[in-house]
């Protein structure tokens, strides 16, 4: 499966995950995702997410929210 097709698939799910956690839209949710770093690293081969279970990339995300939020 090439990498578009992947992130077609998958970053659907990982908005549905957002807007769940936070109780926001789905245009919310992608908004954050599209400026978050884990989206940025899911297109970058070396990191490793690419491949990876919507689940693992969305745990990510979240290990992301709280790190930043602990640096406020």
């Amino acid at each position: 499966m090439g990498r578009t097709l992947f992130n077609s698939t998958v970053i659907p799910d990982i908005v549905r995950l957002i807007a769940k956690e936070y109780s926001i839209t789905e245009n919310e949710a992608l908004d954050r995702w599209y400026t978050s770093l884990t989206a940025k690293m899911l297109n970058d081969s070396e990191c490793g997410l690419y491949g990876q279970s919507p689940l693992f990339i969305f745990s990510q995300y979240l290990d992301e929210m709280k790190t930043i939020n602990e640096d406020k």
